[in-house]
């Protein structure tokens, strides 16, 4: 049997269904899962067996036997550590099939398999009875269903549903307590991942200021969460406008509801300022006294910021205001936390929302367009005044092409609110349609593109501005510019402080044995993932340069796209000693011959190797296979590469190969 899976094709700039064999979306579901993270996660994983230890004991104490049940299962960790503490029994449920049937193979191999039942089903389809798939109530229920905006993977109406069918009233439930905290803050650089900034540009005849539309200004824009490295934002990148305030609890021993609910907390600004943006994360206490807690708070909200873990499945999240406020200093205001069943938004209000009687206002909509379009990265760069000085050309009349139909909507009304509508012509056409009559009989002078668009991915996706320029070639004029000019390729191997974790096996995890997870793992990137590189925002994981970054291919877009590959083949020299996890690979587009945009590195690394990304942008990972090579004194090591573009697909291949002279040295 075959299925459809969806993947950006840069020949066209859109994403297209392939038919893939039946187990590749399986593998692609395992091999890109935070199962590796979590095992990683030595905070959560000691918090979690702590409480499930002291939960079995109260249940004990009272002289009743310990039925678990455990959503969520995953690899049966959490079921093992419950019994191994104790319990009598566990029902240990996973929806995700290839995942309950290594479950099963983990709890046998460590020897549970009398005391656990997997059960391969969503927790609402589990039935109670003696023909059921539990016999009776469990007394203590286990749950790991939380994302990093914690109700966001829907544990609402898991634990609502749990209370009423599946557990005993009052059960003991690890953990006990979920809270969610939020700091209210000025910041103009997150508050550019969501507003469009006028742009300023210097013409001849002057400065000139590109506004954006009225519509987007007012626009209270998407309601999805921005889920980040909160660690790796400088506190200089924003003013703290109030205190770190504890805006609601869960308490999942008890019946939990999923309706739509707000809370709010009254707050005397710390300093006058613009409110933007709030940052928000929350923690679990593993047991009813709040003596076992994991937290997710940053650097500045821990209470002991050295023995900070770091995990990538839970982060922090960022929220912003539907729109800033000014607030001043000392003059009491409310921030109300909303949510529903699987989101969480902000407002900020003068008077208590009890007293003035409103009504808790709905999840905001974006209404203009431009949220549901772009990217919060994307605005980001967008708002980049440097980066728009690079691309800054006089034009006296612009054709723009633009093939989707939605973006159309918002250039026009960018082009309109700037009083440039009758100088601009959008062409809402695909380019290869493009004819002489759209142009008015017309030669194109100028080709200006940034290289941006929606579906891609990786960093050369982009280079569907290269089969854009190809497509249009008939309509170029003689000597006609197009900009960028070329595009390179460039790599750099990197040893990475945090972020080899999620591809690193873990063997064995507090004394239980899941070697199976790392397998079906390797199974999974074997399958194809491990010769293609992913996306990852590297301002976010720090990493060193063991290499210097270097050119492995290039693109001149003053001609058209070849029709054979273009393959490159070569070596990295190592100088750095470290741990070589993978290569970081990313675009940079030469717009003339003394002005490019990268992807990338902003600038060459120190002599420590230390790096500085764009924060705009993902840049691509290939992990290696092995990723734990030393890199050692002495060298010099070398990585080999084989790096081919296939015209016909636009996509890039790759193989990177540490030498067996460095295998030897680790």
């Amino acid at each position: 049997m075959k299925v459809f899976c969806g993947r950006a094709n840069p020949t066209t700039g859109s994403v297209e269904w392939l038919e893939e064999d039946e187990h590749y979306d399986y593998h692609q579901e395992i091999a890109r899962s935070s199962y590796a993270d979590m095992l990683h996660d030595k905070d959560r994983n000691i918090k979690y067996y702590q409480g499930i230890r002291a939960a079995v004991s109260r249940v004990k104490d009272r002289g009743q036997k310990a039925l678990v049940l455990d959503i969520g299962t995953g690899t049966g960790l959490l079921s093992m550590m419950a019994v191994t503490a104790g319990a009598d029994f566990c029902y240990a449920i996973e929806v995700f099939k290839p995942m309950a049937d290594a479950a099963v193979k983990i709890v046998e191999k460590n020897g549970f398999s009398d005391k656990i039942k997997i059960i391969n089903k969503h927790s609402t389809e589990v039935t109670i009875g003696p023909d059921g798939d539990m016999p009776c109530r469990a007394n203590i229920l286990i749950t790991e269903l939380f994302d990093t905006e914690l109700i966001g993977e829907g544990a609402l109406p898991s634990y609502e549903h749990a209370h009423r069918h599946l557990v005993q009233e009052n059960c003991e439930a690890v953990p006990h307590r979920a809270t969610v905290y939020a700091q209210l803050v000025e910041s103009r650089r997150m508050w550019s991942w969501n507003k469009l900034f006028p742009v300023r540009v210097q013409t001849g005849h002057g400065e000139r200021v590109i506004v954006p539309p009225l519509e987007l200004e007012r626009c209270p824009g998407a309601p999805s969460v921005y889920d980040i490295q909160l660690n790796q934002v400088s506190p200089t990148d924003f003013t703290a406008l109030s205190d770190v305030m504890p805006m609601f609890s869960v308490d999942f021993s008890k019946q939990v509801s999923s309706s739509a609910a707000c809370h709010s907390r009254q707050f005397e600004p710390l300093a006058s300022g613009r409110a933007q943006v709030v940052l928000s994360w929350w923690d679990i206490e593993m047991d009813p006294e709040g003596k076992i807690k994991c937290t997710m708070a940053p650097f500045w909200a821990h209470s002991d910021p050295e023995e900070l873990q770091w995990r990538d499945h839970w982060m922090q999240c960022v929220y912003f205001l539907p729109q800033e406020e000014p607030v001043v200093q000392g003059s009491g205001l409310f921030l109300l936390a909303h949510h529903d069943d699987y989101c969480v938004w902000y407002s900020l209000q003068k008077t208590s929302p009890e007293k003035n009687g409103r009504v808790s206002p709905p999840r905001p909509v974006c209404d203009c367009q431009a949220h549901l379009l772009w990217t919060r990265p994307r605005f980001g760069e967008i708002n980049d005044q440097d980066r728009t000085e690079r691309y800054v050309q006089a034009l006296r009349t612009v054709f723009t092409v633009e093939s989707s139909a939605a973006s159309h909507r918002l250039m026009k009304k960018i082009f309109k609110a700037n009083h440039v509508e009758d100088k601009v012509h959008i062409i809402e056409k695909r380019p290869e349609l493009l004819t002489s009559a759209d142009l008015e009989g017309e030669k194109v002078s100028v080709l200006v593109g940034e290289p941006f668009f929606t579906t891609s991915l990786l960093p050369w996706h982009n280079l569907y501005f290269w089969y854009v320029r190809t497509a249009v070639d008939q309509h170029l004029g003689p000597g006609a510019v197009v900009l960028p000019q070329a595009a390179s390729l460039h790599a750099v191997v990197v040893e990475f402080r945090d972020l080899w974790r999620i591809r690193s096996p873990c063997g064995n995890c507090e004394g239980f044995d899941v070697h199976i997870m790392d397998d079906m793992i390797k199974r999974a990137l074997d399958f194809r993932e491990s010769k293609e590189a992913e996306p990852h925002p590297l301002w976010e994981y720090p990493c060193r340069c063991l290499s210097e970054p270097q050119q492995i291919l290039t693109f001149d877009f003053r001609h058209p796209v070849p029709p054979h590959p273009v393959r490159a083949e070569g070596s990295i020299e190592l100088r750095r000693p470290g741990r070589s996890h993978g290569a970081v690979l990313w675009m940079e587009y030469h717009l003339t011959p003394d002005s490019t945009v990268s992807t990338g590195l902003l600038k060459p690394p120190d002599d420590k190797g230390d790096c500085c990304w764009n924060p705009h942008c993902k840049q691509a990972v290939y992990f290696f296979t092995s990723p734990d090579y030393g890199v050692p004194r002495g060298g010099p090591w070398t990585v080999s590469y084989t790096v081919e573009f296939h015209p016909h697909t636009g996509d890039i291949s790759m193989d990177f190969t540490l030498s067996d002279t460095l295998e030897d040295g680790c």
